[in-house]
């Protein structure tokens, strides 16, 4: 009988990633979820819109890998909530694009410094070197990603 590789998920890379990426999700979300009523997903939707108001729903998902569906979601609860607006695109009447409404803006520079000083506690058993090597080996390994994509 043929040996078999074993897929031992402690030392699988993507298993790893994700698992770490989901604890500090989650432990992020706690920061605003009580305070702001705010999930994941919109919590990143009002992220991206933070740095660069004016994207398409389809635009924050590709930058955030996150899927329509769940961005649509996002979105549409976002605007309920009124800290959104979505407008008509002045060169494109068939295409809408978001803006964080001044209730939006209020609660991403609220949360954007408590997000800021987690990163902070989590990156302090790093020194400066490591953390360099770390956001490094982060962009390769995004950029192997994408040439994988093809």
């Amino acid at each position: 009988m043929p040996e078999r590789d074993i897929l031992d998920l402690q030392h699988f890379l993507p298993y790893r990633l994700s698992v770490l990426s989901n604890r500090i999700s989650q432990d992020i979300a706690r920061l605003y979820a009580d305070r702001f009523g705010l999930g994941i997903t919109e919590w990143r939707v009002l992220a991206v819109l933070g740095r660069r108001d004016g994207l398409s729903a389809r635009e924050v998902a590709e930058r955030t890998a996150m899927d329509k569906v769940a961005v649509s979601r996002a979105v549409a609860s976002l605007q309920a909530a009124g800290r959104i607006e979505r407008q008509t695109h002045d060169d494109d009447r068939r295409r809408s694009v978001l803006r964080l409404s001044q209730a939006g803006r209020a609660i991403y520079e609220d949360v954007a410094p408590m997000a800021l000083a987690y990163q902070r506690r989590l990156l302090e058993g790093l020194d400066e070197g490591d953390r360099a090597a770390l956001f490094r080996l982060l962009d390769r390994m995004e950029e192997r990603e994408a040439a994988t994509r093809g």
